[in-house]
């Protein structure tokens, strides 16, 4: 049995999911240019290993301003695994009702953003509350979810509702029921993941074409490049001015909180 081909199959198989989306895609990256032209930012957020999808849309390597990391420790910090700071109080941190609204208290947000939500089984408390609040707010929301598992999977929630139920696009990594996609002989559970493969490929696909939209509108954006592609001098410069333009945009998401105007623009 050959489980290093059969894994490499499935994420080819992954690929053409992926593919299938992509007028989907195209719709979720328009929805992101708008807000980045309009000088605002896309809130990107997952709890638990959804946090990978969040930091690989920014900053890394071949990333731009416009996006806004939304990264609770509490709920994604799993190095310890036992203990304090352990993994089973993250998983049970992020199905506290009411934490995501609390998360949201410490941003200015509008009409204009847009947002991000990332969660595998779409089933969790946090990321389908965060949801939730985006909507009410009037702003747009796209769901990365594995669409097999979401569907086979019952909500933590009490009225049963979902991720998928608070987007305006829906997007799937493509992954089975329960995401591991190897089934080893004598073992009695599969091994292996699929949704992190899926998810890195569309969150590069939107950032690809994010990208192409914001140079054809006349606002190229800063990529974080490498040294070793444009020089030394020039990585720093670029470094330098897109980390500056990122805290210019998350300026904009603090100078209201917390005044009695509405925070909605």
């Amino acid at each position: 049995m050959d489980v290093i081909n059969e894994y490499l199959t499935k994420c080819r198989q992954i690929i053409e999911v992926v593919e299938k989306q992509s007028e989907s895609i195209r719709k979720a990256a328009n929805l992101f240019t708008e807000t980045i032209l309009a000088g605002r930012m896309v809130h990107v957020f997952g709890s638990g290993h959804s946090r990978i999808m969040v930091e690989e849309m920014w900053p890394r390597y071949g990333s731009f301003p416009g996006f806004n990391p939304i990264v609770e420790l509490s709920l994604t910090f799993h190095n310890l695994v036992v203990g304090s700071n352990g993994q089973r109080q993250a998983m049970f941190l992020e199905n506290v009702p009411g934490l995501a609204e609390r998360i949201l208290r410490n941003f200015d947000l509008s009409t204009r953003d847009t947002a991000l939500i990332i969660s595998s089984s779409g089933c969790n408390v946090v990321p389908i509350e965060m949801a939730e609040n985006f909507q009410q707010k009037g702003i747009k929301v796209v769901a990365l979810l594995t669409a097999a598992h979401a569907a086979n999977s019952s909500s933590k929630r009490k009225d049963g509702k979902k991720l998928g139920d608070f987007a305006d696009i829906i997007l799937d990594t493509g992954a089975p029921l329960g995401d591991a996609m190897i089934k080893i002989p004598n073992l009695e559970t599969p091994v292996s993941p699929g949704s992190t493969v899926g998810g890195v490929l569309i969150i590069n696909t939107i950032k690809a074409e994010v990208a192409r939209l914001l140079t054809a509108a006349g606002q190229p954006p800063k990529v974080l490049s490498s040294a070793a592609i444009v020089g030394a001098e020039k990585a720093v410069q670029l470094f330098e001015s897109a980390y500056d333009e990122h805290a210019h945009r998350l300026a904009e998401l603090y100078k209201s909180v917390g005044k009695p105007v509405s925070s909605i623009h």
